[in-house]
């Protein structure tokens, strides 16, 4: 056994779980890839600037939870949060949206960090996969990115799920809000940091998750009730469109995301079976996060799903997914000469599409079948000395136990017959 150990906080994602992981997400590209969405990769790590900018320098992910170090060379970078920054910062350094028609629709999937207190469906490396439309303001945009999601966690199966659904208000009608709330929050009994954050950014006290800070804020003003004409009507579009499509939502007037960069709808799905964690994902519209980070005014709304959350929630309900076998074929030769013989067998069957596997280590007959049996395949190759003097080799169905022998120059015809 290693004397290291995976950091605190954080998992190594191995066989047989990872192919669910890696099932969910298909699940959750698929709708995105079928809606004009490209894929875009981005470093593990950026300038602090750009979260400090974007993110919020008085949200919890800047001030406690980021990853940051200076190199060698002086430069301040952090491992990245979360991932709408990143895309938005690297779409505006290619000109993407100089290249052609807006909005730029993009997808990701990646590993992120934050040093937070590990618990169940919290850690301090978790998988999400995104969704960012980068230039257009459009209520049939975020309708469209919401149905997407539910699209992709319906193909899962799971259907516990709720969508939470709110609009924060833009830079006409939410400093009113902001003044009203700030007012509320300072007549509360609150500890001296969350004080602080009523100056800074008063929002995020409504997003606090702790009982007793919950409990003071049931007569807070709700972004309703202030709300301008104009982003009044845009909502109310966003919530006629995913109606009309038959996604079921809930408003959640006190629903505030996380980060600074949101405005006007919001939304975040939930499971309850994920007791105090029910997030599995969630995003909204970003509209000045372009000209945050340096660039031109460029209206934007996405999502990011956890891969972890959503996997927890697939056992939440007993979803069991319907995942192929790694294996469908598995080659035991009994002897050099038929080592040889099955080994061009099985790279064959590769080669024409075939997931083949083959008993390494020079194992003997007993050993190779419980291999075999482990790997899942449907059919086994066998073959030894007196099958390759007779032209043969015994082809296996593993549930059935009937055994056929097949010659060799029809093997790779015969297991494809028999697969398709």
């Amino acid at each position: 056994m290693s004397t290291f150990k995976a950091p605190k906080g954080t998992y190594d994602l191995l066989p047989p779980d990872s192919a669910t992981y890696l099932a969910v997400r298909e699940a959750i590209s698929a709708p995105l890839r079928n809606s004009g969405y490209g894929y875009i990769e981005t470093p593990g790590f950026e300038d602090v600037a750009l979260f400090a900018r974007g993110v919020g320098e008085s949200t919890d992910i800047v001030t406690k939870e980021m990853y940051a170090f200076e190199t060698k060379g002086g430069d301040q970078l952090a491992l990245r949060p979360e991932g709408t920054a990143s895309v938005l910062r690297a779409a505006l350094e290619a000109s993407l949206h100089k290249a052609g028609n807006l909005p730029v629709k993009l997808w990701y999937s990646g590993s992120y960090y934050r040093y937070e207190r590990p618990q169940k469906g919290r850690y301090r490396h978790f998988s999400q996969v995104g969704a960012e439309a980068i230039g257009a303001e459009d209520p049939a945009l975020d309708a469209e990115l919401i149905i997407l999601a539910d699209q992709a966690y319906r193909s899962l199966g799971l259907r516990e799920f709720r969508i939470l659904l709110n609009s924060l208000g833009d830079q006409e009608c939410r400093p009113v809000y902001r003044a009203a709330l700030q007012e509320f929050l300072r007549g509360l009994d609150l500890d001296e940091e969350t004080r602080r954050r009523i100056d800074i950014n008063p929002l995020r006290v409504l997003d606090d998750k702790r009982a007793d800070v919950q409990k003071q804020l049931t007569d807070a003003p709700v972004l309703r009730d202030y709300l301008c004409d104009a982003c009044k009507a845009y909502h109310e579009e966003v919530r006629a469109l995913i109606t009309a499509a038959g996604v079921v939502f809930e408003d959640d007037e006190r629903l505030v995301r996380g980060l600074d960069y949101y405005t006007r709808t919001t939304f975040e799905f939930v499971h309850d079976g994920l007791g105090s964690q029910s997030a599995v994902g969630g995003g909204g519209r970003y509209d000045g996060l372009s000209e945050m980070i340096g660039g031109p005014a460029l209206p934007s709304v996405g999502w990011a799903l956890g891969v972890d959350r959503t996997v927890l929630a697939l056992r939440a309900e007993g979803v069991e997914l319907d995942l192929p076998s790694p294996t469908s074929v598995f080659a035991v030769p009994l002897g050099e000469e038929a080592r040889r013989a099955l080994f061009g067998i099985v790279t064959r069957l590769r080669q024409d599409g075939v997931a083949a596997d083959f008993a390494y280590g020079g194992k003997g007959l007993k050993a190779a079948m419980k291999a075999a049996n482990r790997s899942g395949a449907r059919y086994t190759l066998v073959a030894g000395e007196r099958d390759l003097a007779e032209g043969v080799v015994q082809l296996k169905e593993m549930e059935s136990g009937e055994q056929t022998a097949v010659p060799l120059d029809s093997v790779v015809a015969e297991v494809a017959a028999r697969l398709a």
